[in-house]
């Protein structure tokens, strides 16, 4: 095992490089999906979403370009974290790197409902000559499209979690806390998003599930990215050189 005293420059690096993506990640999903779809898409009300989408185009476009900035995000973190960890298990890390980029195709691969969404509400000639019931059955079906890939995606992303949680307790410096916050976090992803898969749109109890998980869930990625500055960060005696 590695500790923080003896880990080449590299790994100092990665950390910097792999916090600062984490966090920027945090920020831009905070718009993307909590401010802007969240007021944009409004749940069992197509004819409302429809309208939200045709009168707010440049949050809509902002929200997209958002979620495109993320998937970037997430494959720098996966090179970052991967070199991070590197040391103290390659072919876990390795492993972790590989679930994350599968996470970041499968959330590529859904905003492409968004794409196509886009396509229909901006579309004037389309919107003249279809019936507006099927322009709106037809976004419902596109969102839907996305929250259920992007489920998906999350999904493995609560494995890769797992794995990095594990690798956190693997290593010698890193606080265990931290490893216990993330497998947590992993263990929220995992049940919540099967839960949204498995079960109706709207159901209650993944409403409640993401109420009571959403925190262990951010404060274990959140904790993650602190604590990977804080180790590029000037300490006596246990700063990455």
């Amino acid at each position: 095992m590695m500790t923080l005293e003896n880990t080449p420059s590299y790994r100092r690096k990665s950390a910097l490089i792999g916090g600062i993506a984490l966090l920027l990640m945090a920020l831009v999903a905070a718009f993307s999906y909590g401010i802007a779809h969240g007021s944009l898409v409004v749940e069992e009300d197509a004819l409302a979403t429809w309208h939200n989408l045709q009168t707010s185009s440049l949050l809509f476009k902002g929200e997209i370009l958002g979620w495109i900035f993320i998937v970037v995000l997430d494959v720098v973190a996966a090179w970052a974290l991967y070199f991070f960890f590197q040391p103290i298990h390659r072919p876990l890390s390795l492993l972790a790197a590989w679930l994350r980029l599968i996470y970041a195709t499968l959330l590529g691969s859904s905003i492409l409902n968004l794409l196509l969404v886009l396509l229909l509400t901006n579309n004037t000639s389309l919107t003249t000559a279809i019936d507006n019931a099927q322009l709106e059955a037809w976004t419902t079906l596109l969102l839907q499209g996305f929250d259920m890939m992007w489920s998906a995606g999350l999904i493995v992303f609560g494995i890769h979690l797992l794995v990095v949680g594990y690798l956190v307790l693997l290593g010698d410096s890193m606080p265990n806390l931290l490893g216990f916050l993330l497998l947590i976090a992993a263990i929220g992803y995992i049940i919540v998003h099967i839960c949204s898969l498995l079960l109706p749109t709207g159901s209650g109890i993944v409403t409640v599930l993401e109420y009571i998980l959403t925190v262990p869930m951010t404060i274990g990625e959140l904790g993650l990215a602190l604590w990977l500055i804080s180790t590029v960060l000037p300490k006596r005696g246990n700063q990455i050189r």
